[in-house]
C-alpha cells in the first residue's frame, strides 16, 4: 500500500510538471503593443473627426453656392428677358423712324415747305424751322438711347453669364474637394476598424496570458506541494498533512428701426434693382430685407443685411452701384421709409428670400415678378 501511493505521488507530481510545461510553450498573441494600438486609435478617431468637420463646413459652403447659382440663373432670365423687350422696343423705334422717313422724302418736301411758307413771320417761321428740325433730332436721339440700353442689358447679360460659369466652376471643384473628403474618411473608418480589431486580439490575447501565467503558477505550485507531500509521505510512512499556499490574481416681430440717410439711400436703390416700380412690388422686397433685419439668422442692419455675402445679385455685379450714383427713384424711397418705419406686405410677412419668378419651379407667393419663399 505504501509503494502505491509513493507510485501514484510521484505520477501526480509528473503530469504536474508536463501542465506546466505545456503552458509554457503556448504562443502569447502579442504582436501588437496595445498602448502603440490605443494611440492609433485615438489619432485616427480625432482625424476622422477633423475629416468629418471639414466635410460639414464644406456642405455649407456648397449649399451657399448653389444658392448663389440659382439667384444668377432667375437674374439672367430677368435680363433676357429685359433685353428681349429693349429689342423689341428698339426695333419699333426703328420701323417708326423709317416710315416717318418713308413720309418725308414721298410727301414731305413739299408739306414742309406749306408749313414753313405757311409762316405769318418770321418768329412763326423760326419756330416751325425749328419744329421740323427737333422732330429729326428726336428720332435721333432717342435710337441712340434704345441701342445705348440694348447695349447697357447686353454687357450685363454676359457678365452674368461669366459669373455663373465661374460659379459652375466652383461647384464643381467643391464637388471633387467633398468626394476626396469623403473618399478619406471612408479609408480612414477602414483604418480606424482594422486598429480597433488588431486592438481587440491584442486585449484578448492579453487576458489569455495573464490566464496562461495564473494557471501555470498554480500547476507549479500544485506540483511543489504534491512534491513536498511525496518527500513527507516517502520520509515518515504516515498520513500526509499538505501546507496550503495562496496566489495572488493579476486583474485590469415687426416694428420700426433707426436707419442713416445713406442706408435709406442703399436700401432705396436695391428695391430699385430686385422689384417691379409699384408699390406692392417694392414693399414685398422691402418686407423680406426687414424680416432679416429682424432675424438673428442675418445681419443686424440694412447695410449688413444688403452686402451679405452671395445674397443679392446686384451687389456682386455693379448693378446696386450703378443705381446709387443715379440715384434711387421717389418711388424707392418711399417705399424704403414706410418700410423702415413699420410698414410690411402682409402676404410675405414671413418670407426671408426671393428669385426672379420665371426662373423657379419653387412654391412660394409671386408679387410683380419675384417669387417669395420662406426658407431655402
Amino acid at each position: 500500500m505504501e509503494i502505491f501511493k509513493k507510485r501514484w505521488s510521484r505520477t501526480g507530481v509528473a503530469l504536474l510538471c508536463s501542465l506546466a510545461v505545456v503552458f509554457s510553450v503556448f504562443p502569447a498573441y502579442a504582436d501588437d503593443d496595445i498602448e502603440s494600438l490605443e494611440n492609433q486609435t485615438s489619432a485616427l478617431e480625432n482625424e476622422l473627426q477633423g475629416i468629418n468637420q471639414e466635410i460639414l463646413s464644406l456642405s455649407d459652403e456648397i449649399s451657399s453656392t448653389e444658392m448663389q447659382v440659382e439667384i444668377l440663373n432667375g437674374e439672367i432670365a430677368r435680363t433676357e428677358d429685359s433685353l428681349a423687350e429693349s429689342e423689341t422696343n428698339e426695333q419699333k423705334q426703328y420701323q417708326d423712324m423709317k416710315t416717318r422717313i418713308k413720309y418725308m422724302y414721298e410727301n414731305g418736301n413739299a408739306t414742309l415747305l406749306e408749313m414753313l411758307f405757311s409762316a405769318e413771320d418770321m418768329a412763326d417761321f423760326l419756330n416751325k424751322a425749328d419744329f421740323i428740325e427737333n422732330l429729326s433730332q428726336y428720332d435721333r436721339d432717342a435710337l441712340d438711347e434704345l441701342i445705348d440700353v440694348h447695349q447697357q442689358i447686353s454687357d450685363q447679360m454676359n457678365s452674368l453669364k461669366e459669373q455663373q460659369a465661374s460659379m459652375s466652376e466652383l461647384q464643381d471643384d467643391l464637388a471633387d474637394k467633398q468626394a476626396e473628403l469623403q473618399a478619406k474618411a471612408k479609408e480612414t473608418s477602414t483604418n480606424l476598424q482594422d486598429v480597433n480589431t488588431r486592438l481587440e486580439a491584442a486585449k484578448k490575447a492579453e487576458e489569455e496570458r495573464i490566464a496562461r501565467e495564473k494557471a501555470e503558477q498554480e500547476a507549479r505550485e500544485a506540483a511543489a506541494k504534491a512534491e513536498a507531500e511525496a518527500q513527507k509521505n516517502s520520509s515518515s510512512g504516515s498520513s500526509s498533512s499538505g501546507n496550503s499556499s495562496t496566489s495572488g490574481t493579476v486583474s485590469t416681430g415687426s416694428g420700426s428701426i433707426s436707419a442713416s440717410v445713406d442706408e435709406i439711400t442703399l436700401f432705396a436703390a436695391l428695391l430699385d434693382c430686385e422689384a417691379v416700380h409699384d408699390y406692392n412690388s417694392m414693399l414685398a422686397v422691402a418686407t423680406v430685407i426687414m424680416n432679416r433685419v429682424e432675424s438673428s439668422r442675418f445681419g443686424n442692419s440694412i447695410r449688413d443685411v444688403i452686402y451679405a455675402p452671395g445674397q443679392f445679385e446686384p451687389v456682386w455685379t455693379g448693378r446696386l452701384d450703378s443705381r446709387l450714383k443715379k440715384g434711387p427713384t421717389s418711388l424707392a424711397r418711399q417705399v424704403a421709409n414706410d418700410a423702415i418705419n413699420g410698414s410690411r406686405l402682409a402676404e410675405v410677412a414671413d418670407c426671408y428670400y426671393f428669385l426672379y419668378a420665371p426662373s423657379t419651379s419653387r412654391d412660394g407667393i409671386v408679387i410683380g415678378d419675384n417669387l417669395f419663399f420662406t426658407s431655402w
